[in-house]
């Protein structure tokens, strides 16, 4: 255990972390800035985006428990935390240490607050070991932040010289530049299609593979830049490579499959989950499973007789998709591509007193000793459910 003006860092980690370290860090005494060596720490400028239609689609009351899934600069775990305020608790989760470093400053006057350096492909992991369940709300925002497009090391944008890494965390084995330098030019290209959704896919695997070795963002873009014959329009040539790079580099697509499966088991009651996707390949999944979740039956429609047993488990909240205002784009423009959706838990009495004891039964409650043991909450769940 290290301590640093208050703040504590539990190095244990999760029996599941998906190549993560996971660190925990609990503030106990309100602070207003996260000093090191002596030396005042500023975090960069991170605006969120959709702030208040956030709020509005977690439904945020004052003592509740929510769960930010990309914590990132920590400006949608702040507005949450002063909206459930007093008594409300937040879970942050993000992949990248740095970001939590930066949260831990922005967010030093509040108290409840739990910090989790980890990935969110672990998320029921995390809530069964810091005993976070269930909560009313699950937030995801799968943009990357301005700390992480600013830095000189990461490799994220094209704009600054760096290396081809583009690593969530430092702990993840593939890089960008063994993408980039070892892929055959076959799978370069289906790389480069498939996760940014780039036509010229063919012709850019070709001049890369030309000219490698390929060592810094700065190099990458340019050859991306001439393949396609020059920069046309707002969006740069290689604005679309890179973000395929990133996917393949952190497994986005399939982490967030699997973490919004894991998110409904672990909603409460009426509790909403908010995701925030800023391109078709993220938001098309998560269109995707909110609606196939709202629905009881989900055979092929030439079945005769349903024969898959699916029961809804969400309530569709906003129909169509939230995106930001025009004067939100004018003051944020790296909110331009954002979509909201949000959705709410359903569930039937029965199968809410299946979950809660399921959660009170799980190995992995036992295991990690500090589960499920609130005979209080379940009796105020219980007295609920008999009142409607």
């Amino acid at each position: 255990m290290k301590a640093w003006n208050g703040i504590k860092y539990d190095d244990r980690q999760t029996n599941e972390s998906n190549q993560q370290g996971t660190k925990l860090a609990n503030h106990r005494k309100p602070r207003t800035a996260l000093t090191m060596m002596g030396q005042t720490m500023l975090a960069p400028t991170h605006i969120p985006v959709l702030v208040e239609e956030t709020i509005k689609a977690l439904s945020v009351q004052p003592g509740g428990r929510y769960i930010d899934c990309t914590l990132g600069g920590g400006g949608h775990a702040a507005a949450i935390l002063e909206k459930s305020s007093p008594g409300g608790q937040l879970l942050g989760i993000d992949a990248d240490p740095e970001a939590i470093e930066s949260a831990m400053e922005r967010l030093a006057a509040y108290d409840s607050i739990t910090l989790v350096n980890d990935n969110f492909v672990n998320l029921e992991a995390i809530c069964y070991k810091y005993d976070f369940v269930p909560v009313h709300g699950i937030l995801f925002d799968l943009g990357l932040s301005s700390m992480q497009l600013s830095s000189d090391e990461r490799g994220f944008s094209f704009q600054t010289k760096a290396p081809l890494d583009m690593r969530f965390s430092r702990d993840q084995e593939l890089t960008a530049a063994e993408i980039v330098n070892t892929y055959p030019e076959a799978e370069l290209a289906h790389t480069i299609r498939a996760y940014g959704e780039e036509s010229r896919s063919r012709l850019i695997a070709r001049r890369i593979v030309e000219a490698r070795p390929v060592n810094t963002t700065l190099e990458l873009a340019r050859i991306v830049e001439r393949a396609v014959g020059g920069r046309k329009g707002k969006i740069h040539p290689a604005t679309k490579t890179f973000q395929a790079l990133r996917i393949l580099v952190n497994n986005e697509l399939g982490n967030l499959e699997l973490a919004l499966k894991q998110a409904v088991n672990l909603l409460g009651y009426e509790g909403r989950l908010v995701v925030i996707s800023y391109h078709s390949l993220e938001d098309r999944i998560v269109k995707q499973f909110m609606q196939r979740e709202a629905k009881d039956c989900i055979c092929p429609p030439s079945t005769p007789t349903c024969v898959c047993g699916h029961t809804a488990s969400l309530r569709l909240i906003n129909k169509r998709v939230i995106v930001p205002s025009e004067s939100e784009i004018e003051n944020n423009p790296r909110s331009r591509s954002a979509k909201l959706r949000a959705a709410e838990r359903i569930m039937t009495e029965d199968e809410h007193y299946n979950i809660v004891e399921r959660l009170g039964s799980s190995p992995e409650v036992k295991e990690h000793g500090n589960g499920w043991r609130r005979p209080t909450l379940l009796k105020m769940l219980r007295t609920a459910f008999d009142a409607v």
